[in-house]
């Protein structure tokens, strides 16, 4: 009988399930939507019971496409959109309130005082400290400040929690704690390097921040390896138990799925957002170029770290193309629409409608539209949103390139919108760097695939991995330099009218 495993890709706008085999091939997926909520401008918010139910049915409807029982799945590997923040009651399994997404800005301002000394009065350089001991930079995209507002926002949920009611956790805490009905309360290393209350130095939540904060300790998950087992879910969900033993945040899975198992290497993920890491070995690497320190993952005993760059809107980009100025029906069609018109016709676009992130940190930036003549059409406009998230990518290989010493001559990139070959080959003009392609992009999935099935033995080992999958395609950079300096000469004076 031939044996599997199955991932969870939690993302930020739909949930999937994928089964793959040995081989790294998909043998079935099953993907769904969910709600995005959007209270106040530059607020985001999921239902965290609409994710939980959204997985469970894409677990199952890929289960079923395949004809495969949960006696043939070895492993579950979660993945999950990162920082999103979840508290629920630990007795009803309730959420208090909606989960506040990653893209969520509403604690800029507590975020501004914590940096200038204004909480809790003048205690030196918060923004310092809290970079030394988590890798992060203080802003609102990562967890601590977003469970905060909910403890502080939400009614008696301070008192609840210091009561020990309240469970907090990211999305592969949630999905975990659902699947083994309760009894499993745990986060990853690379998901709990991201909530700025983790020590990424000694691998425990940091007792100081989370007093600076006002966050009760005992709400916290229990921090673990990304390849280990964790539990086993509970028979009536999937038709049987299958251990639940690989999890890490999508852009380390990604990472890991992209195979960068050496000091170096580096991968981008065209996602909602985009993110690009690079493998910075078994000690941390602190940037001075804007970007964040985090973990990669932890296995066999082991941490590897990596260097990393957030652009907040990749493909959401495109979602906006769709759903609010409704030029495209589906993203499909932005590469040969992109291709009718032999530029922007000096039309840019800098989607900063959440902030800008790396290099920039601009959380109150606002969206713009520039450069815009009475020539510039539709076709214009999609492809110069294409090109804004090259841009934003390049921004970030750019301080790579400066904190590594080194120029980038690879990188390897997945995620949906990398099937684009004109984003593709546009990336590696702009970026003057080869761009690879793997034959499967779903590399996020594929790493907490890998993750899971390595702590089974599925897999016996990296060089087992590495042998699994070699097809992959190439873009070489074909612009001249002098229309690649005219280009981003443009797109800085764009982004300058912000930052």
């Amino acid at each position: 009988m031939e044996k599997y495993i199955m991932s969870f890709d939690a993302g930020t706008t739909s949930e999937r399930a994928i089964i793959f085999n040995k081989n790294s091939e998909i043998v079935s997926v099953a993907q769904k939507e969910f709600t995005q909520i959007y209270p106040q401008p530059g607020w985001v918010e999921h239902n965290p019971m609409e994710i939980w139910s959204a997985q469970i049915g894409v677990a199952v409807e890929a289960m079923a496409k395949a004809g495969i029982t949960a006696e043939q799945i070895e492993a579950i590997g979660i993945t999950n959109q990162r920082e999103t923040t979840i508290v629920w009651d630990k007795n009803t399994g309730l959420p208090v309130y909606n989960a506040i997404v990653w893209q969520c800005r509403r604690t800029t301002e507590y975020c501004d005082a914590l940096v200038s000394g204004k909480v809790n009065g003048d205690k030196g350089d918060i923004a310092s400290i809290i970079r030394s001991k988590t890798g992060l930079i203080v802003d609102p995209y990562f967890s601590a400040t977003k469970l905060k507002w909910i403890l502080d926002n939400v009614e008696n949920a301070r008192d609840r929690a210091e009561k020990g009611e309240l469970l907090f956790g990211t999305v592969e805490t949630w999905l975990i704690w659902k699947l083994t009905k309760g009894r499993v309360h745990v986060t990853d290393y690379s998901n709990a390097s991201r909530t700025m209350l983790f020590n990424i130095n000694t691998l425990q939540w940091d007792e100081d921040i989370c007093k600076l904060l006002d966050i009760p300790m005992c709400m916290l998950p229990k921090p673990v390896s990304n390849s280990e087992i964790y539990g086993e879910s509970a028979p009536e969900y999937l038709g049987g138990s299958i251990k639940i033993c690989g999890a890490a945040g999508d852009q380390q899975a990604a990472l890991f799925g992209q195979k960068c198992f050496s000091k170096g290497d580096m991968k981008n993920t065209y996602g909602t957002g985009c993110f690009l890491l690079m493998n910075t070995g078994n000690e941390p690497t602190f940037s001075e170029n804007g970007l964040v320190t985090t973990i990669g993952w932890g296995k066999d005993g082991k941490l590897t770290y990596a260097l990393e760059g957030s652009v907040f809107m990749g493909g959401a980009v495109v979602q906006w193309l769709r759903d609010e100025l409704h030029m495209i029906n589906n993203a499909s069609e932005t590469e040969e629409i992109a291709g009718k018109v032999k530029d922007t016709n000096g039309c840019y676009i800098v989607p900063a409608f959440t902030g800008l992130g790396a290099p920039y940190w601009k959380p109150e930036a606002k969206g713009i539209i520039c450069g815009l003549t009475r020539g510039v059409g539709r076709d214009h406009i999609v492809r110069a949103a294409l090109d804004s998230i090259v841009y934003q990518v390049n921004d970030i290989v750019t301080a790579m390139e400066q904190d590594a010493g080194c120029k980038v001559g690879t990188l390897k990139v997945d995620g949906g919108a990398s099937n684009n070959n004109y984003l593709c080959q546009t990336q590696a003009d702009i970026s003057d760097a080869t761009v690879i392609r793997p034959a499967c992009v779903e590399t996020t999935a594929l790493g907490a695939a890998y993750l899971a099935g390595l702590a089974v033995g599925y897999w016996k080992d990296e060089a087992d991995i590495e042998s699994s999958s070699k097809d992959y395609t190439e873009f070489s950079p074909k612009m001249p330099e002098l229309d690649r300096n005219k280009r981003l000469k443009g797109w800085k004076d764009a982004v300058s009218l912000l930052v």
